[in-house]
């Protein structure tokens, strides 16, 4: 299960203020900007803006765990104690990521690549 983290997404309210704020802190343009989602990359990092974020139960920022297997991780998870707050779902192109949350209540990303 362990490939770390490469992606976060934070959850915006005015993309276009976010979107020039971080171009700004991370000194880079976005390689995708759409608008459901605005995407930098900073070397092998992902930094999303997601202004559906808040209506989908995002608080803040998510850190998403890069899987092989999305579905054999998420149930190794909820083996382990954790519980589901976002079931598996394709965002586009074939990338599945679900959330969970664990006895805590810190909410974790995971991510599959098509």
């Amino acid at each position: 299960m362990s490939q770390g983290f490469n992606l976060f997404i934070y959850p915006v309210k005015d993309l276009d203020r976010a979107k020039a704020l971080y171009s700004t802190l991370l000194g880079v343009e976005p390689y995708a900007d759409a608008p459901y989602y605005v995407g930098f990359r900073v070397g092998d990092q992902e930094i999303g803006l997601d202004p559906n974020g808040h209506k989908q139960g995002m608080t803040g920022p998510l850190g998403y765990w890069q899987v092989d297997d999305i579905a054999a991780s998420l149930q190794a998870l909820l083996d382990a104690g954790a519980t589901t707050q976002q079931e598996i779902r394709d965002v586009g192109g074939g990338k599945l990521v679900a959330w969970v949350t664990d006895p805590d209540d810190n909410v974790t990303g995971l991510s599959q690549e098509p």
